[in-house]
Order: structure tokens, then sequence, then C-alpha cells
């Protein structure tokens, strides 16, 4: 347990480059004091405390903004950041240093019980906002974009952007060993892609048709320009 917590503290220190030192760590973070309050929810579940596991975990939620069930399995090195609307359900199991961002949701998906809720592998970012529901897996070191909706199993080393998620596969896989993936703006824009190569082929074809000369859109501009999107 001891262990446990040092980790959890170490990775706070390594991934918020706010954290000055470890004092502050312990007396302002509450998404410390959330995983440690887990921490002893849990171990008080797993030693026939189930309604003292359960109270500890009120507690918790009621003083930090995370409602983590105490049967919930989280490894060693979570951290979550800002600490706000965080929900983990009862049979998730969440893997080794993986940060969890606010808003962040490890749902069910049925009222079946047994289980329902995510699985989590190690070194996973979930961007603030997401959900991830149902019994799914979500392989080591992937990454989960802010406010999307992940309802399927995500293969190791992807991104997942949207709603629903869709996967995208690294063109360049992550190491184990190298630092946290916080890099929340190296997001693709899949919808932004697809309309941009419809909106080319269109004016192609239109060209064709009319015998005038094709002007595609700015490949790399992330601007839309001459377009009527009545928005």
């Amino acid at each position: 347990m001891l262990r446990a917590l040092r980790r959890d503290l170490q990775a706070a220190r390594d991934r918020d480059p706010a954290a000055r030192s470890t004092l502050e760590l312990v007396l302002c973070y509450p998404g410390v004091h959330a995983v440690w309050g887990h921490r002893l929810s849990h171990w008080l579940w797993q030693h026939d405390g189930k309604l003292l596991g359960r109270v500890c975990s009120a507690l918790t939620a009621w003083l930090t903004g995370v409602d983590i069930h105490p049967a919930a399995v989280l490894g060693q090195g979570l951290f979550i950041d800002h600490a706000s609307g965080v929900v983990i359900g009862e049979t998730a199991e969440v893997g080794s240093d993986v940060t969890i961002y606010h808003g962040v949701t490890l749902g069910g998906s049925s009222l079946q019980r047994g289980k329902r809720h995510p699985t989590v592998g190690d070194r996973v970012t979930i961007g603030a906002g997401a959900k991830v529901l149902g019994p799914i897996t979500i392989g080591h070191d992937s990454r989960i974009g802010a406010n999307a909706v992940v309802v399927k199993h995500v293969p190791p080393d992807s991104v997942v952007v949207g709603v629903p998620g869709q996967v995208i596969h690294r063109r360049l896989p992550r190491e184990a060993s190298g630092p946290p993936d916080l890099d929340h703006a190296m997001l693709p824009d899949l919808v932004g892609v697809s309309l941009h190569a419809l909106l080319v082929r269109i004016e192609e074809l239109e060209a064709k048709v009319d015998g005038a000369r094709a002007v595609p859109h700015p490949a790399t501009s992330e601007v839309w320009y001459e377009q009527d999107f009545s928005i």
C-alpha cells in the first residue's frame, strides 16, 4: 500500500508541470486524494468491509468530486488531473501509469450483473469529457481524445476521436518506456479530412462537366474558405 501511494505521488509530480513540491501534492491535489481514498475503500471491500468501503467511497466522492466504486481495480501510477466529474464503475479495471482528465466516465452499458465496465490498459491517456462505456478493452499505449464516446474495443497503440469513437492506428508505435502521451493537440480531424476530400472530388467532376479548370481547396489549410455552410 505504501509503495502504491508513493508511486501515485510520483505520477502526479511527473505529469503535472504545475506541481512544485510533494507537500503541495499531498495537501492540494484532489486527484491524488481520490486515488488514495479508493485504495482504502478497495482494501476494505476486499476484506469483508463492503459497507465501510462504500461509506469511504461516498465520502471520497463528496470531498473530491471523483466517484470510484470500491470494487474497481486501479493500477499503480494512476493520475487523475483536475479531478472533477470523474466516474469509474464497479467492474472497471485500470492499468498502470494511466492518466485521466476531468469529466471522464468509465461506465456500464447494461443493467446485467457481471463484467459491464471497461478494462483500460497500461499507459493510456483519457482526455477530458471522454466516455468509455461497456465491457470493452482499451489497449496499452492508446490515447482517447477529449469528449470521445468509446463503445468498441480499441487495439493497442491507437488514437480514438469523435462520437462514436473512431480508431486510428498510430503511424509510429510508442515505446513502453517513453514519456506519458499527454499531447492532446495531436488529434486527427477525420470529418474535416473526409469533407475536404469530397469537396475536391466534386470540384474535379464539375470541372470535367463544365469544361472549366478545377480549383481545389488548399490541402494544408485549417480554415474553410468560400463555402456557405449556413452556420
